[in-house]
């Protein structure tokens, strides 16, 4: 029997840059059902935690700990960043790197390649230099890349940033077919309607702490705090 990776506990995790502390104290578990939003104000910490969830950042204090050993949890994740990363290779190849990764033979790691290259729209541009994609398709590529592997969990930062609607809207088709196949979600987002069409839960951060955490359908009409609703009611949050 495989064991879950899940439940991800945080407690009492601080994360400190040149003596400085970004975000703490953090205490927060993560289960293995939904798709967790994280918002806020610029500046507020959104990033460095989802960082901190995927082991980019080391707690300073604190810990951040899975179910599993950390490496077993380490490749059972993936993270797509606000700009991808895209390697000097033909978007075939770079869909199926990961695969080839963790051993996968070239011949059948290019043939699910394939699968995700019909099911993303990128089939007619397999060969191609993938540095020459749009934002969008290179968005596009970067889930196809992570979710190749059948994560457990993916962490999204601002995957739909600086994209046009049509863009956007094939990116959150994707993020919901991941999250129906069982893959467990965790964005930050700037775009409250993608928060309401895609989450199960809120998490907001201000100030480098989580300030509030709650229900979608709870936490736009009626947030807790002074904060989130001046947030959500669009004034500038300091």
């Amino acid at each position: 029997m495989v064991t879950s990776i899940f439940p991800l506990q945080i407690r009492d995790a601080c994360l400190e840059k040149s003596g400085t502390q970004i975000i703490g104290p953090i205490n927060l578990e993560i289960l293995d059902r939904g798709c967790t939003v994280v918002v806020g104000p610029n500046g507020s910490g959104k990033t460095s935690l989802l960082r901190l969830m995927h082991g980019l950042e080391k707690a300073s204090q604190g810990y951040v700990k899975w179910n599993v050993p950390r490496a077993q949890a380490y490749a059972s994740q993936c993270y797509v960043f606000q700009t991808p990363v895209i390697m000097r290779r033909s978007v075939r190849d770079n869909i199926a790197y990961p695969l080839l990764l963790r051993g996968t033979q070239r011949k059948t790691a290019l043939k699910e390649a394939d699968k995700w290259l019909e099911n993303v729209g990128l089939e007619a541009s397999g060969e191609k230099k993938a540095h020459v994609l749009s934002g969008g398709e290179r968005q596009k590529l970067a889930l196809a890349r992570a979710l190749i592997t059948n994560p457990g969990i993916l962490f999204l930062d601002e995957p739909t940033t600086n994209l046009d609607g049509a863009s956007t809207k094939e990116i959150e088709r994707l993020i919901g077919q991941a999250q129906a196949a069982g893959t467990r979600i965790v964005m930050a987002t700037h775009d409250f309607g993608q928060a309401r069409r895609l989450g199960t839960d809120v998490l907001f951060m201000y100030r480098g702490r989580i300030h509030e955490i709650c229900a979608v359908d709870d936490f736009f009409p009626t947030p807790s705090t002074e904060e989130a609703r001046a947030f959500i009611g669009g004034e500038i949050v300091l």
